[in-house]
């Protein structure tokens, strides 16, 4: 199953000092809105999504049709299909993307523990 670009984002209470923070670990800003108290970070292939006031935990994300660099794949799997074959295996989704649309769509899950991931299809 391959499931794309891997991130994590990071529920912050300071966007700020977090991104300080984050930069003297080598990462430097890729993406997002400041303003909109969003940023993404890289530090070679790895990706931090800082996001303040807009979820209560830390999730795992995967981006289908992007690259580590996020720039659009050739071919991968559309999440409609991950989600499919989630199902199948019999994984419960907390959210779902809708089966009848092509595009852009994304889907949650939640493993045994309580983490979240966000299979986030932007392509």
């Amino acid at each position: 199953m391959k499931l794309g670009a891997f991130s994590v984002s990071l529920s912050v209470k300071d966007l700020g000092a977090s991104k300080a923070f984050y930069e003297k670990l080598g990462f430097s800003v890729f993406g997002g809105d400041a303003g909109q108290n969003w940023l993404i970070m890289k530090n070679g292939d790895h990706i931090i999504g800082l996001f303040q006031g807009m979820f209560e935990n830390n999730i795992l994300t995967f981006n289908p049709g992007w690259d580590q660099d996020a720039k659009p794949l050739e071919s991968f799997t559309d999440v409609r299909d991950l989600q499919r074959a989630l199902k199948a295996q019999g994984i419960t989704m907390q959210t779902e993307a809708d089966e009848r649309t092509s595009g852009p769509a994304s889907f949650v899950i939640v493993d045994p523990d309580g983490n979240a991931i966000l299979i986030d299809q932007h392509v």
